[in-house]
């Protein structure tokens, strides 16, 4: 795997969607773009909500992406446009960029990529650009359109300013600055744009970050299906209220062992420092925690600390509201799910002649975690699901965040034409918004490759 990010020359003629850009650009800006770059979507197959708790995901990159033309300038301006109307134009000073957490607008995921790659490199000044954007990753769908947004801007800023950073460095800075908008994710979607091959998905790690290639079974596709409910993770507080339940319940087992709980932040973190396997870390949730919601008193009390102690040190700043939280299911669902991937990988690496319905099984079993533990599922997610494997596939789950957006599912490759026959059938054609959005809501995918940039030659 090459080190830092592909730099292509390639002919505009032969590529739709990079012609269009690049007039768009001109129209826009009056010059041509100096060059272009692109940061995939991705899925992930299994691994959901474990990345932010130290724990291996399994994503692929896919073929929709974000795409930018970028051009320098000496107004010391960022000057943004979209191709898509309803994103407004935008422009703010290299000297002054302020990112809104309470209105979460396009521009200013565009601006944490800015921002993370400007403290990266402790530039004391950036150079001015004007980009035009263009994206064909579903917004709100679980399939990382904000983070490649963040991973795209993070690459153009770094090559207008004549820098060179690694694929890894990227990707952590780009994981890194997404908190400027306020969500404590783990990292996996902004790795697995920059890391990500083509025709390989990948088992990403954490601590250090490393990527290794996993070959899916010959004989099925996935299938990515969007229930057409949107969900903007740094909207809302269900996100963020997830990744403080987990960390909760690492304190608590931790002091539970007589452990350092005030510097463990996550469950990954407590495994490691225990020594022991995940079973046994399923073992210990089961003696220790409750499945009855905590109320804050009872944390309190558990820890030993005072309700400023929890407000200040340990919540976030948009749970400080939450009042109860449910410790036991959200680690139970952890630990679990982290065993899953290790599963998944060894089913793909081993390539048994049942591979097909193992992988089916721990996606199913997956879901049903996501559905029942983490509570990130929605109605419409598990109606799509049911009528996913009604269909033909042999396991199906939601992907990505959740509570909303798309699911995928893996479907042996003979029944791909009916599969995607009955989803249409029995999800998008009996609602006429689902119908309306069906082409670009229900799609085979294949293993992508990483962010790129272009050179028009």
């Amino acid at each position: 795997m090459a080190t830092f990010p592909p730099k292509l020359k390639v002919a505009f003629g032969a590529n739709e969607r990079l012609q269009k850009l690049k007039e768009a650009f001109n129209e826009k800006y009056g010059e041509p773009a100096l060059f272009y770059a692109c940061a995939p979507g991705r899925v992930n197959l299994i691994g959901e909500h474990i990345d932010y708790c130290g724990y291996a995901v399994l994503p692929m990159a896919i073929e929709q992406n974000i795409l930018a033309a970028v051009s320098v300038n000496k107004s010391q301006e960022i000057r943004l446009a979209n191709t898509d109307n309803k994103y407004k134009d935008y422009r703010v000073s290299v000297e002054n960029i302020i990112i809104d957490r309470e209105n979460p607008q396009w521009q200013y995921y565009f601006l944490c990529g800015v921002k993370g790659i400007q403290e990266q490199l402790n530039l004391a000044s950036l150079v001015g650009m004007q980009c035009v954007v263009d994206g064909t990753i579903p917004a709100s769908s679980g399939l990382s359109s904000s983070s490649a947004l963040v991973c795209c801007a993070g690459l153009v800023t770094m090559e207008a300013n004549q820098k060179s950073l690694s694929k890894v460095a990227l990707a952590e800075t780009c994981a890194r600055c997404e908190r400027y908008i306020g969500t404590e994710g783990g990292g996996m979607d902004q790795s697995i744009s920059f890391l990500a091959e083509k025709g390989t998905a990948k088992l990403i790690e954490f601590n250090p970050l490393r990527a290794t290639d996993v070959k899916l079974p010959d004989g099925a596709v996935f299938v990515i299906a969007n229930c057409c409910v949107e969900m903007n993770k740094a909207a809302t507080s269900h996100f963020n209220i997830r990744v403080v339940e987990c960390r909760i319940a690492t304190k608590i087992l931790a002091k539970s062992r007589g452990l350092e709980w005030s510097r463990l932040q996550k469950l990954g973190e407590l495994q490691t420092e225990l020594g022991v396997s995940l079973e046994k870390m399923l073992e210990l949730l089961e003696e220790v925690l409750h499945p009855e919601p905590y109320s804050r008193e009872e944390i309190c009390k558990t820890l030993g600390i005072t309700a400023e102690q929890l407000c200040d040190s340990i919540l976030s700043v948009n749970t400080q509201h939450v009042t109860h939280f449910q410790l036991y299911q959200r680690a139970k669902h952890v630990y679990g799910e982290a065993a899953r991937v290790l599963q998944f990988k060894g089913v793909c690496d081993s390539d048994p002649a049942d591979a097909i319905v193992q992988l089916g099984t721990l996606m199913n079993e997956s879901h049903a975690s996501c559905r029942d533990l983490y509570e990130c599922s929605c109605p419409e997610l598990d109606q799509l699901v049911d009528i996913c494997l009604q269909a033909g596939a042999v396991g199906s789950r939601l992907t990505g965040a959740g509570w909303g957006g798309c699911t995928v599912s893996m479907v042996p490759s003979e029944k791909t034409a009916s599969f995607l026959r009955t989803v249409r059938e029995q999800f998008y054609m009996v609602d006429a918004h689902r119908a309306a959005l069906e082409k670009q809501s229900l799609f085979v995918t294949k293993p992508g490759g990483g962010a790129t940039i272009f050179i028009e030659g």
